[in-house]
């Protein structure tokens, strides 16, 4: 039966997890580690978390604001708050639509590696030439992301509070307790390395936290500010539909402002403790080159790092992969809801009918992806390709959707809000019911100013225009 009364989450908590589930996505396990590596550990840190209360807060508020306002998602949203505005929806949607097949095929990998760490196995994918046949198999791929779409699917059928909540209040507790444990357990480690010096986790720790100055220039300072602002945009699942879907089932007595700051602290929290559930661990075995790995980090760098642990290595391969495919999921599954509930919104569709459409479009598209590394391989460039590097189908999806896309459906949204319908749009909603909104000023200033300047300059680098 069609949905008549649109769903809602059944509190302020359970929409706290599920749009933090979204924002622990796989880019806070390897991306943040590996950026923090890079810029000088604790001076990424600090322009991050500068970031986060400022910049990232005032696009979460103004992507929740607009989905409670309207009780629509990204499809149809923008159209209801101004109808010159609606070819915005448009954008927003095309994001996750756009990002899902190969979400699910990077789930499917995850899914792999824990199946091959439960068995036993784990020891087969340090070899170097594992991860590479995996990926490059004509039917095992496939597998796996069909299996990994199907879960995603099935919490989807279930719709907003039976599935979405109820996941995120299991999923994201235990996702939690791994990074911390995994964290913990990190910091005590110790390696021998090959020059007879003792290398210890807390080590690797002063490398995440404390600030490198060394040799900085204005150029490795904004090179700095815009790695940490890419990261906690595409952290905070900003400007692909997520945040206004969930705004959409948020209860008009809610206070927003209270749960939208409850979701970047949660956010940061997982985003550094996955920095120091990896950096430490890493640094001990294979010191600072190893934790510049990117991408791989997760799929070559760690399995090696876990297999040098000894009796234990196994058993922390297992913890680690099941949080990771616990993030995957809880990412996955609201990349899948905007776009169904976009569908529902748009064509007054079931929430049946929505899901298995957009999932079967998924799996075609999923399946394009994986066939990118062996059928139709091909190796091309893009600006965004690392130097000696190729891009293949994946990452063109990638690229598309998170360095073009996105920032333009940023920097629209805050010119909509800023300077369209102006900021008041936003802070009416959020204190509706007498909410304090102590950061407004603020607020103004930023989603006026200085937000849509930084994703501006954040989309020229995308597309290689501007280099610092």
């Amino acid at each position: 039966m069609e949905e008549k009364k649109r769903s809602s989450f059944r509190g302020s908590f359970g929409f706290v997890l599920a749009a933090a589930g979204s924002a622990v996505g796989l880019g806070n396990i390897w991306r943040f580690p590996s950026l923090a590596a890079k810029d000088g550990g604790g001076l990424f840190l600090v322009v991050y978390l500068a970031l986060a209360v400022t910049f990232g807060f005032t696009l979460l508020l103004t992507e929740v604001a607009i989905g409670r306002k309207t009780k629509q998602s990204p499809l149809t949203a923008y159209g209801r708050l101004d109808k010159r505005c609606g070819w915005i929806g448009g954008f927003a949607c095309a994001v996750p639509f756009i990002i899902m097949p190969y979400y699910c095929v990077i789930g499917g990998w995850v899914l792999k590696y824990l199946i091959v760490f439960l068995t036993g196995k784990g020891s087969e994918a340090t070899d170097d030439g594992f991860f590479g046949g995996f990926i490059t198999g004509n039917v095992e791929p496939i597998v796996f992301t069909v299996i990994f779409l199907l879960i995603c699917a099935v919490i989807i059928l279930a719709g907003v509070g039976k599935g979405i909540e109820r996941v995120s209040r299991i999923v994201m507790p235990a996702l939690l307790i791994l990074v911390v444990g995994i964290a913990i357990y990190s910091l005590t480690l110790k390696n021998t390395n090959a020059d007879g010096e003792t290398v210890t986790g807390m080590q690797g720790l002063k490398v995440l936290c404390v600030p490198d100055l060394d040799g900085l220039t204005f150029s490795k300072f904004m090179t700095t500010l815009m790695d940490a602002l890419g990261q906690l945009f595409y952290s905070i699942s900003v400007a692909m539909g997520i945040m206004i879907t969930y705004g959409s089932y948020v209860n008009d007595d809610a206070n927003m402002v209270k749960s939208v700051n409850q979701i970047e602290i949660f956010d940061t929290v997982v985003a550094f403790l996955a920095g120091v559930m990896i950096i430490p661990a890493v640094y001990v075995f294979q010191g600072v080159e190893g934790m510049k790995a990117g991408p791989s980090l997760m799929f070559v760098a760690l399995p090696k790092v876990f297999d040098k642990m000894g009796a234990i290595g196994p058993f922390i391969g297992v913890a680690f992969f099941l949080m990771v495919l616990f993030a995957a999921v809880t990412s996955a599954m609201s990349i899948l809801e905007a776009v169904v509930s976009s569908m529902i919104d748009k064509f007054k569709w079931k929430r049946r009918n929505a899901t298995i459409i957009e999932s079967l479009l998924a799996l075609g598209l999923a399946v394009v992806v994986c066939l990118g590394y062996n059928v139709w391989y091909f190796e091309t460039k893009l600006p965004n390709t690392a130097p000696g590097g190729s891009a293949q189908i994946l990452d063109f999806f990638d690229y598309i959707s998170n360095n073009v896309l996105m920032p333009v459906v940023a920097i629209a949204t805050c010119i909509m809000i800023g300077w369209v319908l102006k900021p008041n749009t936003v802070i009416d909603e959020v204190t509706k019911n007498g909410e304090r909104l102590g950061r407004k000023n603020l607020f103004i200033v930023m989603v006026k100013f200085v937000a849509p300047v930084l994703l501006f300059t954040l989309l020229l680098m995308a597309v290689g225009i501007l280099k610092f």
